[in-house]
């Protein structure tokens, strides 16, 4: 076996607990980060978020003795042209569960065992091996909770994080890459600057991460089943679903820093460590799952894509406060609290009658912890279409939500500031509210505040509608 071997970096741009990392620690090798192109490739958000996680990961490295290499391109050309250049027998990488990501792997492993290399996969970014957790009849798990049981009850044992590396040895007369800016992850002219605000919300790589954990571990974490539906709650969200995407820091190392804090949030926070586990899981044996409902039945679904009417819900002119203060979050921020993201959806394709693969698309785009498994198994939950999906009768009512989650109107106040002087009573019934108070508050609807795009009632016989319509094509 040579002495030298490559370091590929994907959705693992860390030094701490990095099991691809430890296992050629002690040889010469070659890191590299390869930005590749094709299906769901990183939306707007994230692309601005990778720019500067590699920005940090790179100097990190480059600290240790072995800078980055930067790429883009075909990894199944690129890996064995560098394995060749550099002599290294193997490839080391965290393994991944996005369907073109597997291909280009499985197709990156024969490339290499051509030059006489191999490709060494390592988990990496995710708690468990997705195609080794079954059930007692030897299937993949369908349902959330007895998935959870399964896998909460094989972490008992998990192994403590990995320690950092000292120093690395880089390989001698290693290849120039591109420099990041060569990439183009951030927004250029003339296109205006619509990241211009999210480095005051977010630090993005690994020391941002650990921030990040140890703020909430400190300020969040006790009250975490309390307060995480309170969209307004300062820590009522760990934030960390961003670092953890392109795994900044690593879901064992969150696993055990919060159980060594503990707390009576701790259950509740473990078990939203799960979902992402578990969307995983389902992206792994379900690969049709970003593009596809997983109940058959609602291939025939009677969406009405509506192009105007998707503008609005994206622009936060839907005429709902809480709903729309969520799409001006996202906009803001690349970042939309969870509870609001199922009330956003829920209305986008229930009373909106809109395609959820069109939601999909947006926060795919406009998220900066867009994650495939994550963001596909959501949608297809809310739109009642996926694997232990939500009835398609459940209709969150936007109003009724936001009195029940944020009560004293303080998120709605936030991101819709043109609602601030209005009273509680009326904060999220901006539509029924009294021509005095309106005015009171400076609000005239259509202007300074849309009119309701849809009545609630009507939108939800509607939805109910089109639901039985491929019930009774199921049955027919």
């Amino acid at each position: 076996m040579s002495d030298t071997a490559i370091l590929w970096f994907r959705q693992d741009l860390r030094l701490t607990d990095h099991p691809a990392l430890d296992a050629v620690a002690q040889r010469r090798i070659l890191p590299v980060y390869i930005l590749e192109d094709g299906p769901w490739a990183p939306g707007g958000a994230a692309r601005w978020w990778l720019h500067h996680s590699l920005a940090a990961l790179g100097q990190d490295l480059a600290q240790l003795g072995a800078p980055l290499v930067v790429l883009r391109g075909d990894p199944r050309r690129l890996i064995p042209d560098l394995a060749t250049r550099v002599a290294a027998t193997e490839v080391h990488a965290g393994r991944r569960t996005e369907p073109a990501g597997r291909r280009c792997d499985a197709e990156t492993h024969a490339a290499l065992e051509v030059i006489g290399a191999r490709l060494v996969l390592h988990r990496t970014a995710l708690l468990h091996e997705p195609h080794q957790v079954r059930t007692g009849a030897g299937a993949p798990y369908g349902v959330y909770t007895p998935f959870s049981r399964n896998v909460f009850a094989s972490l008992e044992g998990l192994p403590p994080p990995l320690p950092t590396p000292g120093r690395l040895v880089a390989v001698p007369g290693a290849p120039v890459g591109l420099g990041l800016d060569a990439l183009d992850l951030l927004p250029q002219p003339p296109v205006p600057d619509w990241a211009a605000g999210f480095g005051d919300h977010w630090q993005p790589g690994e020391a941002g991460a650990a921030a990040r954990l140890a703020a909430f571990l400190d300020h969040g974490l006790a009250a975490y089943g309390d307060r995480r539906n309170d969209p307004g709650a300062p820590w009522g969200t760990s934030g960390l679903s961003p670092h953890l995407h392109l795994g900044e820091v690593s879901p064992r190392q969150v696993w055990h820093a919060a159980k060594a804090k503990g707390g009576k949030g701790l259950e509740t926070f473990q078990k939203e460590m799960l979902w992402r586990e578990f969307s995983h899981h389902l992206l792994w044996h379900r690969p049709e799952m970003p593009e596809a409902p997983l109940r058959a039945d609602f291939a025939a679904f009677p969406w009405r894509p509506d192009a105007s009417v998707l503008r609005a819900w994206q622009r936060g002119r839907t005429g709902y406060p809480i709903v729309d203060a969520g799409m001006r979050q996202l906009w803001q921020t690349g970042w939309m609290h969870n509870r609001v993201r199922m009330i956003t959806a829920s209305f986008l394709v229930k009373h909106l009658l809109q395609p959820w693969q069109d939601g999909e698309a947006w926060f795919w785009d406009t998220l900066v912890d867009a994650d495939l498994a994550a963001n596909a198994a959501s949608w297809q939950w809310v739109a009642g279409c996926g694997a232990d999906a939500a009835p398609y009768f459940r209709i969150f009512n936007p109003v009724l939500q936001g009195e029940k989650f944020d009560p004293s109107g303080r998120y709605v106040r936030r991101w819709c500031p043109e609602l601030a002087a209005l009273p509680d009573r009326w904060i999220h019934r901006v539509h029924e509210a009294p021509d005095v108070v309106l005015r009171g508050a400076g609000i005239t609807l259509g202007r300074q505040y849309p009119a309701p795009l849809v009545d609630l009632a009507a939108g939800r016989a509607r939805a109910l509608a089109a639901f039985a319509a491929i019930k009774g094509d199921a049955a027919a």
